[in-house]
């Protein structure tokens, strides 16, 4: 078994099926000639401005200058780290890629930027993955960090606003990488990542997660405000990005709980950054954020934010029971349940999913379900009459394993409308309410919302594209240089061909860049 095969073996199955062979044979000579490019540059300028773990952290991941680095030779060194990595394509969903985090698992992007973007892409690429996450994960406290991170990512209540923006994030992004894609293609992908953004209601919990991340593992400076150094991916792979952050242009802020709530555009170089003390910083802001999350909260909270999200989410029970569903309405009690939770009833649309630690119970159960709140129990089978703290009053018939029949409720003496067949959950109080099932994968399985994803075609097409876009008489010139190159045996002369017959292709900059490298280090 592969280094890479081991990683993936440990992960669930909902999760794996996002991962894609890395198929190092397609990456074009160009391609090389790209990775090669932007790490010798970014080892040239990081070196005094990254955190100092950096360089350490690039030969202890198995990221070398020449080439693009496999993910079996990635794998064989993070798993001395206690981390793995896979390759996916492009954008993956929010919550797959926390959830891998959280795991200890790198999303690893296959795809590589073009030459024309070799300063700075908006959309993942293995440069921004390799070269910026995973060097700093040698330092283990960090490396802690960003499991947690990806864990409160996990958490938190993402809407279907957020849906909407992520797929029109993941099309801008196969877009611009697209050689073939025309301008009239670009505005419209860039208009529809417009509209997404403007169709949001309110911010969500995801999206505030997702800044904090952006601001602290994506474009993060750590140390002192007048003398910082790198720590984030996105400064420590973009060439733009890690020669502008630590300029007088950029306004450095000490990093806080604000960061969640400031936005920032994929599109363009940031104009303001975040700068922590020190790691153990990070760990500050994160426990402070997750202290305002429906997850941590629960109650009346958790549920006003389920309710408004309006996509699937998961509430814990005080037996430990996590009952997974939209939540549809909230009826008021007379009377506070416990602390925190004055709700005497929520209505759940099904299909509903119980499990406990993540693991599904049973099968799901297709229709509405109910939770009440207050102490009290349902006879595993009879009629039942439950007078609860919120001042509800609850009668029916229960026909085992939760099912209600005949199901009829009072409050301070009105009748209640409620379904006539139900599943009925009690509960004292609520502890949580957490973005996403509760078991993904169960949830997966019956209903296929995850599948909605389409694993990477467009990316896929993208690759496709960007390699024909390569004239195979280039693409030679290449590889030819790149033969020189690791021969260590310089043939000047050739090399002055090769730089003629490059005339041919007056755009294409870095292969010219490549032989003057080259005939400079001859001299």
């Amino acid at each position: 078994m592969t280094p890479t095969e081991r990683t993936l073996a440990r992960l669930p199955a909902h999760l794996r099926r996002y991962v894609v062979s890395q198929d190092y044979a397609s990456y074009t000579p160009r391609d090389q000639a790209v990775w090669r490019h932007i790490l010798r540059q970014l080892r040239g300028q990081i070196a005094g401005k990254a955190h100092p773990i950096y360089l350490e952290g690039l030969e202890a991941t198995g990221i070398g200058t020449e080439r693009i680095p496999s993910l079996d030779e990635m794998n064989e060194q993070l798993a001395k780290l206690g981390w793995g990595a896979v390759s996916v394509r492009g954008f993956i969903p929010p919550a797959v890629f926390t959830e891998l985090q959280s795991l200890g698992v790198l999303a690893i992007a296959a795809d590589i930027r073009t030459h024309e973007h070799i300063q700075y892409t908006p959309a993942p690429d293995i440069v921004h993955e390799s070269a910026g996450h995973a060097p700093i994960i040698a330092n283990a406290r960090y490396a802690e960090y960003l499991k947690r991170c990806g864990l409160v990512g996990f958490k938190a209540i993402s809407t279907v606003e957020d849906e909407a923006v992520f797929q029109a994030i993941r099309n801008l992004s196969v877009v611009k990488e697209d050689p073939s894609a025309t301008p009239e293609q670009i505005h419209h992908a860039e208009a529809r990542l417009d509209a997404a953004n403007q169709s949001r209601r309110y911010v969500s919990e995801s999206t505030r997660a997702s800044r904090l991340y952006w601001w602290t593992a994506e474009y993060g400076l750590i140390g002192s405000l007048d003398s910082p150094r790198i720590y984030g991916a996105g400064l420590l792979s973009s060439i733009g990005e890690a020669r502008h952050c630590l300029t007088s242009e950029v306004k450095k802020v000490p990093l806080s709980l604000q960061c969640a709530d400031t936005e920032y555009d994929i599109t363009r170089m940031q104009p303001q950054l975040f700068v922590a003390r020190d790691f153990e910083h990070l760990f500050e802001v994160l426990e402070e954020f997750e202290a305002t999350l429906a997850w941590k909260r629960g109650g009346d909270y958790g549920l006003q934010e389920a309710l408004r999200a309006g996509t699937v989410n998961h509430l814990v029970l005080a037996d430990g029971r996590e009952v997974t569903a939209r939540v549809a309405e909230m009826l008021p009690g007379l009377h506070p349940v416990a602390e925190g939770l004055s709700t005497a009833l929520v209505r759940l649309d099904g299909p509903v999913l119980v499990s406990r630690e993540g693991k599904a119970e049973g099968k799901p159960w297709p229709g509405l379900a109910l939770v009440a709140f207050g102490a009290g129990a349902l006879p595993d089978q009879g009629p039942f009459q439950l007078e609860l703290a919120s001042g509800l009053k609850l009668q029916g018939f229960a026909a085992g394993g939760g099912e209600v029949l005949n199901l009829r409720g009072q409050l301070d003496g009105r009748p209640v409308a409620l379904p006539s067949v139900a599943q009925l959950f009690l509960t004292s109080h609520l502890p949580s309410v957490a973005g996403g099932p509760a078991d993904p994968g169960t949830w997966d399985r019956w209903f296929g919302e995850l599948n909605a994803f389409t694993e990477g075609e467009g990316e896929a097409q993208a690759r496709a594209k960007k390699a024909s876009a390569l004239h195979p008489s280039l693409a030679a010139l290449y590889r030819e240089v790149r033969a020189q190159r690791e021969s260590k045996s310089l043939d000047v002369r050739r090399l002055e061909q090769i730089s003629r017959a490059a005339s041919d292709f007056p755009e294409d900059w870095l292969l010219r860049t490549e032989i003057d490298e080259l005939k400079a280090a001859r001299a």
